[in-house]
Order: C-alpha cells, then structure tokens, then sequence
C-alpha cells in the first residue's frame, strides 16, 4: 500500500515522530493479560494497526523514501505491543518524545501505567509514529478499548468540504511559504529536549472561555492559541526585539480533515495551517481577540488544503516523488512554526474501562526541530491536561506550560469587558 502525501511528509521531515496519549482512571490497575485481550479483539482487525514501513531496496540495494510502502505481514502479537511501564506516566512520556519505534512489528506500543498521578490510579498510555496515526486516531482508539464503544454520538463535518478556487490556493500558498522568527535559542547543537504536564482547574477554563467579556468567548483552540502567545512574550519579549526583521512567529495548528462519512478512519487525515501569533500585542485579552480572528479563517484555508493543494500535490508525486521531500524540507526550519498547537476533546461523554472510571486524558505532541515547542491541551469532562514537548533549553517546557497556565488565570481574573 503507497503512504498517503501525509504520511510521507511524516516519514521525511526528520523529527523523531513519536506522539502518545493517556488514559487515566481510578481504580485497581487491571491484569495485563486483561488489558492484551480487549486490545486483541477490538483493535486486530483494524488494518492500520496491523501494518509496518516495508523500506524496499531501491537500485542497487539503497532503500529510498518513494519506494517505502505500507505492508500487512500479519497480525500484531498483544504480547509484544501491550506491556507494563516501569516508571510513571510523565517519564514514560520524557522516554517516550525522542525514541523513535523501530523493527519489523507496526510502530505503536500501549503501556499500562501504574503510576499515572494526575488523580488517578493508573493510566492506558498509547504511543506511536505519528507517520502510522494521527493525534485523531489515537482517541478513536483509546475510546474503542472503552467499556461501551459504540454508544458515542460521532463528530465532524456532516458535507465533505466545499470547493475551493485557484485564487484561495494561490493565496494559501503565499501564506505558507511567507518568511516568520524562529525562537531566540542557542545554537542547534546546544538544543535538549523536556518534556512538562500541567493541569488547568475547570472553573479556571471556564472563566477563560468568557473572553472577551463583550464577546461571544472563545474555544479551547483559540485559547491555546492566545496563551502560547502570551507565554512566549513573557519568555523572550515581542518578537520586535528577537531580530530585526518585520516576519510574525508562526504556529502550526493540525485540521482533522474527517467527515461524518469517515469518523473512525485511521492514519493521517489532516492537514496543518498556519497561523500568526500575535506576540507583539500588548495585553492578554487583546491577544486573545487577535487569535480568534487569525483562527476565524482556518477552517476555510483547511479546505484549500484539502480539495486542491493535496490533489495537486499527489498528482505531481505520481511523477516526481521529489516533491514530498521538498514539502517535508520547507517544514524543517523552525522560522516556519515555531510552535505546533493542539487541542483535542475525549470524543463521547463519561467513559470506563473494566469498570474503571475514566479521570482525564493526557497528550504527547510530537517533538519538533530545534528551537521549536509543540502544545498540546487534552479535555475529558472537567478535567483540562497541558502538555508541551520542547526542543530548546533543559526545562524549558516547564517554564513554557506555567507560562500558559498563567495566561488562562489571567484571563479568568478578567471580569471587566476590554476595550
């Protein structure tokens, strides 16, 4: 089976490429034996989860990226692929960022955890390549090993995205290949990887999403959005004084391409748009204003992406497979997002597995090039779980993750409409 254009982007891009997410419950840690059977009978028969990267030999035996294919040699053995973790779900996760899932068995692992901390028991932990599973599908996963799978109300567009012209695509172009900052940083050699988790109190989210006070408030996106800005400014300054060049900081914001036609649908089914921080603007609810309107016009640029740019572009890798590698390279730089940011809601209500009740989920973004930092803000019910992966200096993501979690408590402070 050919990798889809995303997938090989994935494959190409030259970051290590693993993402997880948790499940954290309360209640006695199950058997592992129990755990590998519900795994082997909901996830067996699900192709994606069966397959490797078959590397063929291109001519004269070197393996090369257009000749690499997805392949099915069998079913995945539940004693591999679903140990016991030895240490706590953050370390598994500070492990798990920079170590790439190698061999001949499908890239993917789940961990049960039995120190999740974060007000539970013990914790699911599921990682993989990004370039076998997105962030979506990992949730359609997890929510498959639940007690009652099959009782959620799916989400996603109820029409396939509508057409788009060459002059959005030609816009949308310009846009993604517009020069932006990369972070102030030392030298790339001197980058380090951490990984940090933080939790947010529900009514401190809450009272957030009523900004702006005279608006129609904002979504868990849009504030993520606005306080990764705010966290960068107070880390480093407006991007004025970074450099002397007139170039906004960019963050890449992943758009789930699915419709309700295919929900489940495992793999990459997404796109990425880009999206200026607005870092230079003074005041926290000013740069939440700024960020709804810059997130106003994602969806519509999503759909650029998909019902032109990735037809195209599959269209022109039929014949010149060096245009993946091109599109993966431009993505290297970290001046083109210096921040990736996501946030991602427990698909369905309340969950259980094996009677134990589902407390929150935990992400694990991907870590990105030096001088960058991924985001990640899970919901499930109540409870709120920022993760960030960083590729700066040692602790930057903990000096990173109170920095957002401080822009949410000001905003929550904020009572008075902004002006």
């Amino acid at each position: 089976m050919r990798l889809s254009c995303a997938d090989e982007m994935l494959l190409l891009n030259g970051c290590p490429g693993v993402i997880g997410l948790a499940t954290v419950f309360a209640g006695e840690q199950p058997d592992v034996d129990r755990v590998r059977a519900r795994v082997a009978e909901r996830w067996t028969g699900l192709e994606r989860m069966n397959c490797v990267l078959d590397r063929s030999p291109g001519d004269g035996g070197t393996a090369r990226p257009g000749r690499v294919r997805w392949a099915v040699p069998g079913p995945f053995d539940p004693a591999v692929h679903v140990t016991v973790a030895r240490n706590k779900l953050d370390d598994l996760w500070a492990e798990s960022v920079d170590r790439p899932l190698v061999g001949r068995v499908p890239p993917w692992r789940l961990f049960v955890v039995p120190d999740a901390a974060h007000g539970g028991d013990f914790a699911l932990a599921l990682v993989a390549q990004h370039v076998l599973l997105d962030g979506r599908s990992l949730a359609t996963l997890m929510r498959l090993l639940m007690d009652s799978p099959v009782e959620t109300r799916e989400s996603g567009r109820s029409v396939p995205l509508a057409r788009t012209g060459l002059r959005a695509a030609g816009r949308e172009l310009r846009v993604m290949a517009a020069g932006g900052q990369a972070l102030p940083m030392r030298p790339a050699e001197q980058t380090y990887p951490s990984v940090a988790v933080s939790e947010l109190s529900a009514h401190t989210v809450r009272s957030a999403r009523r900004q702006p006070a005279d608006g129609r408030g904002a979504t868990l996106n849009e504030l993520l959005v606005g306080a990764v800005a705010g966290a960068l400014r107070a880390q480093y300054g407006p991007v004025r004084r970074w450099r002397q060049r007139d170039e906004p900081v960019y963050t890449a914001v992943p758009c789930d391409l699915r419709t309700r036609a295919n929900p489940r649908e495992l793999g990459n089914t997404l796109t990425v748009v880009r999206v200026p921080l607005p870092v230079d603007v003074d005041g926290p609810v000013a740069r939440l204003r700024a960020c709804q309107a810059a997130m106003a016009t994602v969806p519509d640029r999503a759909a650029v992406h998909a019902t032109v740019l990735f037809p195209a572009a599959e269209a022109v890798r039929r014949t010149g497979p060096w245009v993946t590698g091109l599109l993966a390279d431009r993505g290297r730089h970290s001046c083109f997002a210096a921040t990736a940011t996501t946030a991602m809601k427990w698909p369905g209500g309340s969950s259980t597995f094996q009677d134990r009740r589902l407390v929150r989920t935990v992400g694990l973004p991907p870590l990105q090039h030096p001088g960058t930092v991924s985001f990640a803000l899970a919901q499930a019910g109540d409870a709120f779980t920022l993760t960030v992966v960083c590729n700066l200096r040692p602790n930057d993501a903990r000096r990173l993750a109170d920095a957002v979690v401080t822009e949410f408590e000001t905003w929550a402070r904020t009572a008075t409409p902004s002006v």
